[in-house]
């Protein structure tokens, strides 16, 4: 029977590290993968997330912190709920050092001491009111939702073109329509509400033509990664020796659709957080924080609209979450 225990895994990269930057430079090479610095900007919020998790989620029984080496001055090591992971500690050897996220994602079962369950957290993630179990795992399996989309790959590095890696792995090893008569009641269920019209238009397809995919926490089975690692190493193997993220790769993403079509996971509503874009404009983020208009929210940081003014959207952010989450957590010291 797998563990009751709960951890949560995320990774974080320290932008500033000049060693961490030198180290960078020296792989970077002006070809087809991601190396863009935005991917690894920090905001400065990374105490919120430990206040979040300590306040909103207590029932966590550990923080697996994943970092290249760099440590927050104020992070308390000491503290029992937490477990600094450096990249080798985990991640073989032949893949370091790495500058992708799918290196660390495909590689996270061997942290050493992961709970059979585990929730996977990026670092623009943050918990603002209370969450319980049931919002990731319920009757021992993973709580998600299985709802069709399409799929349109039209840029390299766009994670569609990813997404379309994955979903050729799905549908070269498992059958749509047995899926989906094996498991009616979980890709046809209530709780999905309007959410049911996108898998009933794309049935007629007769193949996995995409997910919804969510950029919230997602919840897993240790076991899953043991098994996709055992059943499809090559394409894994190929993408870990990518130092920075490739269109050809394949990302956690694929660990969620195995679970998913093979039915190990119980049913829930897919929307239980929000995900906004850091903007020049942030009102909407702004009030969401202070009202606590969702209980996670996702603050991604793109390039979709340049943020001129970093420093001060940076400081107004900090301060919008220090309203809701002042009290230090036995994370800092």
């Amino acid at each position: 029977m797998l563990s009751e225990k709960i951890d949560i895994v995320i990774p974080w990269v320290d932008h500033n590290d000049e060693n961490w930057q030198k180290e960078k430079k020296k792989y970077e090479k002006n070809d087809s993968k991601d190396s863009r610095d935005i991917r690894y900007r920090d905001w400065g919020l990374l105490r919120y997330f430990f206040r979040g998790i300590e306040e909103n989620m207590p029932w966590i029984n550990k923080v697996h912190f994943v970092t290249w080496g760099h440590i927050p001055s104020w992070l308390n090591l000491k503290y029992e709920k937490l477990n600094v992971v450096k990249h080798e500690d985990f991640i073989p050897k032949e893949y370091l050092p790495t500058y992708s996220s799918h290196t660390i994602e495909l590689n996270m079962h061997r942290i050493t001491g992961l709970s059979d369950k585990f929730i996977y957290f990026n670092d623009d993630i943050y918990v603002i009111d209370k969450v319980n179990k049931n919002t990731f795992f319920s009757n021992g399996l993973p709580s998600d939702s299985a709802i069709l989309r399409p799929n349109i790959s039209a840029f390299r590095f766009s994670t569609s073109a990813i997404e379309a890696n994955n979903l050729e792995i799905i549908n070269t090893n498992y059958n749509f329509s047995k899926v989906l008569r094996q498991h009616r009641s979980k890709w046809f269920n209530i709780k999905y509400k309007r959410y049911l019209i996108n898998s009933i238009l794309l049935l007629p397809y007769r193949k996995f033509t995409g997910f919804l995919n969510l950029h919230l926490p997602n919840p897993f089975l240790k076991e899953t990664f043991q098994e996709l690692w055992d059943e499809e190493y090559d394409i894994l193997n190929k993408t870990c020796l990518n130092r920075f993220r490739d269109g050809r790769d394949v990302n956690q993403w694929l660990f969620r659709y195995k679970q998913l079509v093979e039915g190990k996971f119980t049913p829930k509503h897919p929307v239980y957080g929000h995900a906004y874009s850091i903007t020049n404009e942030n009102s909407d983020i702004y009030n969401g924080i202070r009202k606590k208009t969702h209980k996670i929210i996702c603050l991604n940081d793109n390039d979709v609209e340049i943020v001129e003014n970093f420093e001060d959207v940076k400081k107004i952010l900090q301060e919008h979450f220090n309203l809701i989450l002042s009290k230090k957590s036995k994370f800092e010291k």
